[in-house]
């Protein structure tokens, strides 16, 4: 059954339209986006379904077709931060950010798995707030979107996430990596074409979630701008390895070694697009391969399952594998051959099963379009 025949039979109403919005996978650029650095990230085809009808009054009501969660219900006056039952923070969050002072039905529904490092939050807010924006005629520029979401998570529900997860679920385009300055919103289209050339981006959902609300995320942005404010910075963007370098005696260890995993790889960004652009695939398989290591030793993001992914991938003939997003569960990607995938996906399977972690999910991760409108009525 459609998202919008649930959605009659949930509301008695046809929705308005129906939206979605992509998960992300990032190649190359991790924890450095609120450091202002750069990423490489692309949107996946793995989408959140938003279907959205207005109201005449002031009631929001809201439910999410995966979650089997009934309907939540409370009015547009009543919305203030970190309230609302955590699945419906993230909509709050969006028609608070909004301004919407109106009443709205909304039902959700999600492609992209919950806690595996995929993005699932900023999907789900960008197909709301492309919905919105469509069915009110708010006339809000992509751009805009990307920073009220990130306004809506960051203040609403209270995570401290950067920008680009919003930024790559709006703005996302088919083919394509986009490498983002998060400094300035620049976007430069990058050409991803992996299957061209005998390769494949293989995701590995190692299923030990996440919750970025935990502190441990929020932990290292401080740190990473209490560094910025030893060295009178405005972010890390601007820190050189020599600088770092030079100090690094003066600093607390673990401060050093969060400043060094963000300014290694801001530069790792840089040489991976070189690495895409030349065609040089096994150059950009190491980089994947240091910047995990980076995350797991100097940033200290990573977990047993991420790092038995990665180690089995690497041994078992991927070009380079990594950790991907926020850290601490969610998923690894692996730059395979594609006559490989089966191989490794099987021993990654087998070594957890060793391990006794609970079975990984496998996807293939395809460089897709950012959010668009599915269905309008009318």
């Amino acid at each position: 059954m459609s998202i919008s025949e649930d959605f009659s039979l949930l509301f008695n109403y046809s929705p308005d339209l129906v939206s979605a919005a992509p998960g992300r996978v990032n190649l190359i650029g991790e924890h450095v986006d609120y450091n202002q650095g750069l990423v490489l990230p692309f949107a996946i085809d793995s989408v959140t379904n938003c279907a959205l009808r207005l109201r005449d009054d002031a009631k929001i009501l809201i439910s999410s077709k995966q979650l089997n969660s009934g309907i939540y219900e409370t009015k547009s006056s009543d919305i203030v931060p970190k309230t609302g039952p955590d699945w419906t923070r993230y909509i709050l969050g969006v028609l608070w950010s909004l301004g919407i002072d109106r009443g709205v039905e909304i039902l959700v529904d999600s492609e992209v798995p919950q806690g595996a490092g995929l993005s699932s939050s900023a999907a789900l807010e960008c197909s709301v707030a492309f919905a919105l924006n469509e069915a009110l005629q708010l006339g809000l520029s992509r751009i805009d979107l990307v920073r009220l979401t990130q306004r809506a998570e960051n203040d609403f529900v209270g995570v401290p996430c950067g920008i680009m997860d919003q930024t790559i679920s709006l703005l996302g385009e088919a083919g394509h990596a986009i490498l983002l300055d998060c400094r300035d919103l620049s976007p430069q289209l990058i050409p991803v074409n992996f299957e061209d050339n005998g390769l494949r981006l293989l995701i590995i959902d190692t299923q030990a979630h996440h919750a970025l609300v935990d502190g441990g995320y929020a932990e290292r942005r401080a740190q990473c701008e209490s560094v910025s404010g030893i060295f009178s910075l405005d972010s890390l963007r601007d820190l050189s390895r020599e600088r770092l370098a030079a100090k690094g005696s003066e600093l607390d260890s673990k401060l050093y070694s969060r400043a060094l995993h963000v300014v290694t790889e801001i530069e790792r960004v840089k040489s991976a697009v070189s690495s895409l652009q030349s065609k040089d695939f096994v150059g950009f398989g190491e980089l994947l391969n240091d910047s995990h290591k980076s995350l797991r030793d100097d940033y200290e993001v990573s977990c047993p399952e991420l790092d038995c992914a990665v180690k089995i991938s690497q041994e078992s003939g991927a070009l380079g594998a990594r950790m991907v997003g926020g850290g601490f569960g969610g998923s690894a990607i692996a730059l395979v051959k594609d006559g490989d995938m089966g191989l490794i996906a099987s021993l990654v399977e087998r070594g957890f099963a060793k391990a006794c972690f609970k079975s990984p999910r496998f996807f293939d991760a395809v460089p897709s379009d950012g959010a668009r409108l599915i269905d309008r009525r009318n």
